[in-house]
């Protein structure tokens, strides 16, 4: 088990908290997830009901990464009653299903932010993870190409899409995906064969 944590800065100054945590599944491949957990900005000028909202995201945002999921999952509701289209809280959601291994909600809470911004590049690659795991591998490529559409230094999009174009006998291709991904980061190394291997998952990080 690999983990890590550390807080990134965006933008506007606020703190982000970032996180890979992985542990064993069984999976027909080796698959990264990099799960996040996102804060939203709150815009100082925002009206009382966005201030309301971002103090509940707030509070999910501290119980998420305290492992305090019901608590977590009130805040994010909290959050929705007073800002019904907030990625964040959707996004943060589907974390906790997809940690809970409640796919089918994972999948509806990351739509439901992909609803809001539909090139979200950590909801469609989350939402990889999980059609991977169902077995719904063309959706999962598909779903990677976007992540790397929207973010084409993303290593683990271009890894994980090449794990399963080389699943799917498309080696040359394949080939090219996992070459990119060793460029972005050297770390990242396939299996010498696509066999049966650990599939990485759920844990805290940003908002982009």
């Amino acid at each position: 088990m690999l983990a890590a944590a550390r807080l990134l800065r965006g933008a506007d100054g606020r703190a982000q908290i970032a996180g890979y945590h992985f542990r064993l599944v069984r999976a027909p491949l080796v698959v990264i997830s990099a799960l996040m957990i996102f804060a939203a900005a709150c815009a100082a000028s925002g009206s009382q009901s966005t201030g309301t909202a971002a103090a509940a995201l707030d509070r999910g945002l501290a119980a998420h990464t305290a492992g305090k999921f019901d608590e977590a999952i009130t805040a994010y509701f909290e959050t929705l009653a007073k800002d019904p289209v907030n990625k964040y809280a959707f996004y943060n959601l589907g974390e906790i299903a997809q940690r809970q291994g409640h796919l089918a909600a994972a999948e509806a809470y990351y739509r439901l932010a992909l609803d809001q911004d539909s090139r979200m590049p950590s909801a469609l690659f989350n939402l990889a993870i999980v059609r991977t795991s169902v077995g719904a591998t063309a959706d999962a490529m598909a779903l990677y190409r976007q992540v790397i559409a929207a973010d084409p230094d993303s290593a683990v999009a271009h890894f994980n899409l090449g794990l399963l174009l080389r699943q799917a006998g498309q080696a040359a291709e394949a080939q090219q995906e996992l070459a990119a991904a060793q460029r972005l980061d050297p770390k990242l190394i396939p299996p010498a064969t696509p066999s049966p291997a650990p599939q990485a998952s759920p844990s805290p990080t940003p908002r982009r």
